[in-house]
């Protein structure tokens, strides 16, 4: 079969060749054609790709990033699954749908990155197009690459001699990787990370106890470390460094001052590896661990609660979901589940059986991008605002979830798997957690008349669900499904602080003490949440809701009592006009409309309405910060786009699709970028991008675990069902319920009165 490489690519000889190197594969057809690569099509995606580039390129040696599906197109996709363009209208003919595989790799010799598109035929495995990515854009940094970071680290002799100076053995030395954030010192063709070091002073002792007062940077592909970073420290202001300084913090209500003159990085035409211009700090030595058994060793007086009783989930006849694959039913939804390396769960083809119509709702809808930005200013710790989802990928930091811990009741497990460096598959067995809940009432209504009645319904909801752990944090993620035609992202912020080491008496004016020596500094979580919509149909257009009192005063023939308010509902018609924030005193909200469907009643156009009031959150970093500059999305709390589709064209990731060393470059890739021009958003094939996130000003209650923090975006039927769409639903009369005590008496369920 001839196979087309790209033109654009450089050092490989001939744009249009008969390449013989194929894989046959041993692995039958999709179900859904957007199933996620299987393990074993990952391996053969991977020989083909080997097999190519030792025929027809100078390429010696290969380490792989990322290997996914590349979608279908989307119109090919809802005509496959026979979902009509429109409520009411015959499907499209089913077409013939190619599977293709994206894949990034890195050239070990070069340190070159190239994307390469390989699609099977008649049970072939092909390379269709291969492109070197211009220099200075660097794919996902990889799990593996991320423990590369700490074995330099942990076997660098400056680092052993620095960790020793503070009284940190060898073996003690641990690190985080991160990506080096923004930093315009360093090469932007270097694989560079950044090493946030730490002492474990047992085998599972909390390492985060125990930070130390420097960054080591690492090259990845030299494996060394080639630079060592000293934050500054702060000083009261009566000390005499004070004098030294020209900032100074107390303008914030903090008595502190910097030991150094600028919170710029310093230059490196010196030795990388020179002193810090103060004294060293040692790391905190007290234990502040968090498992139970640590604990009780270090704390004899610690008890685990023995009050707490059992309680259990309980479905006597089972789950009342089907599985076909990776698509589910349940109740009256349907919908695809996939795990996708950098997503983490990615649901699709979304729809709603409503009385026997099938209504599309959402194509697609997952958390495409996050950032933690930290708010220090003073060199390196700027550098820290990692893309969770964009630099290392939620899917692969995914955790193998366990019965009756992470889910309880009757569950359902789908797995995940994502490529390794040698083109093999790594499975996490237990990556999607599937099951169903009890949600409280529902609706309730008592006729308290003579021979009063009522009638009561629990909600049931479906949760489809995640735990991430990157590094200190862990981010659950949580889809909700609703017997009322609702549904639900909610986003549960746990883990670690990320701290640093804080001397007795010196201010923290941009963290908080949580512990002895221990600051962990203020930060931000922001993450964009992309919906494809399709709410009855593609031809969709957003609204956006104000709430307005009435402006006639009190007194007057139009607003007597001056209790007058109403909505005022303004379409978003440009996409110049995109980029929308909330505005609390008028109660803003949006929703997006079907302009060809109207409601039979109140003849307004059907829709879904967006809420977002859980995880409103500015940015505090400047307009034209190094944040700002990588993750545009935060700037912002909704963004409407026309979606486009391909593999150069894909409206996909709001701070582009190779995210790493990124430092502001390339902004057409970038949904601000986007939101330009006189395009037409009325009646389009839309994407909404919702910015929701949490300010994190820590307190020692967050310390050793925080507890969980919640962010909840939420999309709600809006003159889009006749009346509500949960009448049918079974009233409530659970016969496992008892009382509680012997003397508390009992009552029945009035429901079948």
């Amino acid at each position: 079969m001839t196979t087309s490489v790209d033109s654009t690519v450089q050092g490989v000889p001939g744009t249009a060749s008969c390449v013989q190197t194929s894989t046959k594969a041993t692995f039958p057809g999709f179900k859904h054609p957007l199933d996620p690569l299987t393990p074993d099509e990952m391996v053969a995606v991977s020989l083909a790709v080997r097999k190519y580039t030792a025929a027809k390129t100078p390429i010696k040696a290969i380490r792989f990033i990322t290997t996914s599906l590349l979608p279908p197109p989307k119109k090919d996709v809802l005509a496959f699954l026979g979902i009509p363009l429109s409520t009411g209208i015959k499907p499209e003919p089913v077409p013939e749908i190619t599977r293709q595989a994206e894949v990034d790799f890195i050239d070990v010799v070069t340190g070159d990155s190239f994307n390469t598109i390989v699609a099977l035929q008649n049970g072939v495995w092909e390379v269709e197009t291969l492109e070197k990515l211009p220099d200075g854009v660097q794919p996902q940094i990889s799990v593996e690459e991320l423990f590369m970071c700490e074995q330099i680290v942990r076997e660098d002799e400056t680092v052993i001699r620095l960790a020793k100076e503070v009284g940190v053995e060898a073996h003690q030395i641990f690190a985080d990787g991160w990506a080096l954030g923004y930093d315009e010192r360093f090469p932007k063709n270097g694989r560079i990370q950044q090493a946030i070091v730490f002492a474990r002073t047992g085998e599972h002792e909390n390492l985060y106890a125990h930070p130390l007062d420097f960054i080591p940077v690492v090259d990845i592909m030299a494996k060394k470390v080639i630079h060592i970073d000293w934050p500054p420290q702060f000083a009261r202001k009566s000390d005499s460094t004070s004098s030294e300084s020209s900032l100074d913090f107390a303008t914030v209500g903090k008595e502190a001052t910097l030991k150094k003159p600028t919170t710029a990085p310093p230059p490196l035409d010196g030795s990388t590896f020179d002193k810090p211009a103060r004294n060293r700090i040692p790391p905190p030595l007290e234990s502040q661990d968090f498992l139970p058994d640590l604990i009780e060793k270090s704390n004899p007086d610690f008890k685990i609660r023995s009050d707490v009783k059992p309680l259990h989930v309980v479905q006597p006849d089972g789950v009342s979901f089907k599985m076909d694959g990776h698509e589910l039913e349940w109740q009256k939804w349907k919908m695809h589940i996939a795990f996708h390396h950098r997503e983490g769960i990615v649901l699709s083809t979304v729809t709603y059986n409503d009385e026997g119509t099938i209504r599309p709702l959402f194509y697609r809808l997952s958390l495409s991008e996050m950032v933690v930005p930290y708010g220090a200013p003073e060199h390196p710790h700027p550098r820290k605002h990692a893309f969770d989802a964009g630099e290392y990928g939620m899917g692969t930091m995914a955790n193998e979830l366990a019965l009756g811990c992470d889910c309880l009741g009757q569950i359902h497990y789908l797995p995940g798997a994502f490529v390794k460096h040698d083109g093999t598959a790594f499975v996490i067995k237990n990556a999607i957690c599937i099951h169903e809940e009890d949600h409280g009432l529902l609706w309730k209504h008592t006729d308290y008349r003579v021979g009063g009645r009522s009638h009561a319904v629990r909600s049931r909801r479906l949760v489809v669900s995640m735990i991430c752990t990157l590094a200190n944090y862990e981010y659950v993620l949580n889809y909700y499904f609703y017997q009322d035609g609702s549904a639900e992202l909610e986003i549960r912020l746990s883990g670690m602080l990320q701290v640093y080491p804080n001397p007795e008496g010196e201010p923290t004016p941009f963290g908080a003490v949580v512990a002895p020596g221990i600051s962990a500094q203020y930060h931000q979580h922001l993450f964009s949440v992309r919906l494809d919509s399709m709410i009855d149909g593609l031809k969709n257009t957003v609204v956006e809701t104000d709430v307005l009192q009435l402006d006639a005063p009190t007194g007057s023939l139009h607003n007597f009592a001056g209790n007058g308010f109403f909505t005022r509902e303004t379409p978003i018609a440009k996409q110049k006009d995109g980029a929308r924030n909330y505005d609390g005193e008028k109660d803003r909200r949006w929703i997006i409309t079907n302009p060809d469907h109207q409601h039979p009643a109140s003849k307004k156009d059907v829709g879904y309405a967006i809420g977002m009031k859980g995880g409103i959150c500015k940015s505090m970093a400047k307009p034209d910060s190094w944040v700002a500059k990588r993750a545009g999305f935060t700037q912002s709390d909704l963004w409407v786009v026309k979606d486009k589709e391909g593999p150069k064209g894909s409206r996909i990731w709001p701070s582009g699709k190779y995210v790493p060393g990124t430092r502001g470059e390339h902004q057409e890739e970038f949904i601000t970028s986007w939101v330009q021009g006189d395009d037409n958003l009325i009646g389009e094939d839309l994407l909404v991008y919702m910015t929701v996130g949490a300010t994190h000003i820590p307190r020692p209650e967050d310390w050793p675990v925080m507890p969980v923090e919640l962010l909840h975006v939420s999309f709600k039927p809006c003159h889009f069902f006749s009346a509500n769409p949960s009448m049918d639903v079974p009233g409530a009369n659970d016969s496992h319920s008892t009382a509680a005590f012997q003397d508390g008496g009992s009552a029945c369920c009035s429901n079948s009165d």
